[in-house]
Parts: C-alpha cells; structure tokens; sequence
C-alpha cells in the first residue's frame, strides 16, 4: 500500500507498559518476537502492522491514592525508557513530529508517552509539568472515575464537566505543550475542554457514539466542535465501542452467544467520522493490550494493516488513508508545539 510509504501508521493508545506490569513484572525482554502467548504487541508484529509510531500509555487505576497512581505512572515511564533502550535498533524515543519523521528515515517505530487518567497528577500543576519533561505528550484527563477537577464518562456527575482547577489544567498543558487527551472523559467535560483549550485535543481512543452509543465513543455535537478545534478523534477498535450488538450484549444472556465484532463495524466509525468531523480529524487508537475482545481479523496489532486493507478496498484515496494513518496526528503535535511557544512568550 502506498500510503505505508508516505505515512506509517501513528497509533494513539497501547497499553503494554501496564500489561507488562501485571504480566510480567514490567520486564522489556522477549517483545522482539513472539510475545504472542502473553501480549498482543511485539516489535515484528508492530511492523508487520504498518506502525511507525505507538504512543505507549502509562496509566495508573483511578481508585489509587495519588502518591501511588503517581508512583504506577513514574513506573511505567521507566518501562518505556528501557524498552526503547532494549531494542534500540527498533524503537527510538520521540517527542515531537520532527523526531517522528527522523525515526521513520533510520527505521525506527518512533516510540512517545501518553498519561492516561488524570489522578496521577493529583492537583498538581507541578507534577504535570514534571511528566512534561520526562517527555509525556498527552494526558487523558480521566480514566473510569472522576478526578477532582473534571468528570469521567463513567462515573456519576460532579463538576457536569471542569471546575476552575480543571481550566487551569487544560491551560497549563497547552502551555507546556502537551496534548489534552479527551477520551474517558464525560460529554460536558469534552465540550468544557475544547472550549478552554487554545491547541487541539485528541481522543486517543474513543469512537463515535452515533454508532455505537458506549459512553466512552464521542457525540456527534463534540465532533464537529472538533472539527472546528483543529483535534483529531483517534478511533478505538475495542468491541463493545464499535459494535453496538456486542455493546447491547450481557453475559447474562444465556440464550444468545456473545456477537462478533467485524472489520466493518470500525470502518463504520470511520465513515462516520468522516461524514460529521472530517477527513482532516481522524486517527488511529486501538487500545491494545488493554482489552480482551476485538473484532474478528483484528485481535493483535497486524489489525491496522487489515483496516486499512478494508478502507482502500471501499474507495478511501491514499492521501486520504495518510491523513488517517498519521498526518493528522503529526498537525496536531506540532500545532500544539506552536500554541506552547506562543503561549511562552
């Protein structure tokens, strides 16, 4: 496919940092090759994939104290550290489009860090512009539990979006030019963020709510508020965001098997998305390894090459797939740069 050579796949969201803390003690061996049993991330299936660039996220669970979900996420830090120092011939460490572009020209899968969940700042503006030097690009603002200064899509309302010290979050990340990352977070927060943010957020793995009405996929009101923010939705590939059978499904249900989840049901987030937003504010976000159930074709992270493979085969143009893949991605980050200098002086 030519849009593999014009713009290998960017990918918003892998949860291996965590994975390997549960699974094996956050050690980075055997994660060249056949890493198959235990993860659904390797370094020769990433390329196999069409990856030229993972944002690795290190997250903490939202019921921890906030010393200790900071602690879970200086970790999983390290753990990206050494990764890319173990497998230093593959990966190279990447903060901004221009260090993308440069590991692409020597080989390499451009490795950044993304913080999921807000709570491992605690209310700390100085420990988020810690993680911004240590090279964090993005933090969602929530994980499955509110924080204390912004709702989440799964927890009860508290704030019905930011409070103040949730502006001023949003404020103090464009200002040292880090992404604010809206996935996870309830609707009114979204709107809130994209109201206060002066660079464009992201969804770094969210889907579209209009076709599958999981709390965690986007309304399309938001979606065209992003459009108009310059953001791009990264769409995720986990089932119960893309299928709504899978969704409507409960275990409970004895007398009808769990449904399947398809290449298609992701390509109808991607039409939609297309349809609402526009071409120039889709990504890729696929939360591996940090769910269980994906669609058919797509259980490990060779499933960009297959989704892609689909869109071609329904018309979508190669500028197009190279937007989608990763341009738009790389706009935002160095509009995002652009904002925090301006915003410097």
């Amino acid at each position: 496919m030519q849009a593999f050579k014009d713009t290998p796949v960017v990918d918003g969201h892998n949860d291996l940092a965590f994975a390997a803390r549960v699974a094996a003690g956050y050690s980075v061996e055997n994660l060249a090759t056949g890493a198959a049993a235990v993860f659904q991330t390797d370094i020769d299936r990433l390329r196999r994939g069409g990856v030229g660039a993972q944002f690795w996220s290190v997250y903490a669970p939202s019921d921890l104290a906030p010393a200790e979900a900071l602690k879970f996420t200086m970790e999983q830090i390290d753990f990206v550290y050494r990764l890319i120092e173990r497998y230093e011939g593959d990966l190279a460490f990447a903060r901004t489009s221009d260090d993308v572009r440069a590991a692409w020209r020597n080989g390499r899968i451009a490795s950044l860090i993304g913080a999921e969940g807000g709570a491992c700042i605690g209310e700390s503006l100085g420990v988020l512009r810690m993680l911004a030097r240590l090279g964090v690009r993005y933090m969602t603002l929530t994980h499955d539990r509110n924080v204390a200064w912004a709702d989440s899509a799964t927890d009860e309302p508290e704030h019905h979006g930011l409070n103040v010290l949730g502006r001023s979050v949003v404020q103090e990340m464009n200002r040292v030019g880090m992404l604010v990352d809206l996935s996870h977070v309830s609707a009114e927060t979204m709107r809130d963020a994209i109201a206060t943010s002066e660079a464009p957020v992201i969804f770094s793995h969210s889907s579209c709510h209009h076709v599958c009405p999981h709390p965690r996929n986007v309304p399309d009101d938001v979606l065209k508020l992003l459009s108009n923010n310059g953001g791009v939705l990264m769409i995720a590939f986990v089932a119960p965001f893309v299928s709504r059978e899978y969704n409507d499904w409960s275990p409970a249900d004895s007398e009808h098997p769990r449904p399947r989840a398809t290449v298609d049901d992701v390509v109808a987030h991607f039409n939609h998305a297309r349809e609402v937003c526009g071409i120039d504010h889709i990504g890729l976000g696929s939360d591996y390894d940090g769910f269980d159930e994906w669609p058919d074709e797509m259980s490990d992270v060779r499933g960009f090459a297959v989704l892609l493979d689909r869109l071609a085969a329904q018309g979508w143009s190669s500028t197009d797939l190279s937007k989608v893949m990763g341009g738009n991605l790389l706009r935002v980050l160095g509009d995002t740069d652009v904002a925090a200098s301006s915003a410097c002086k």
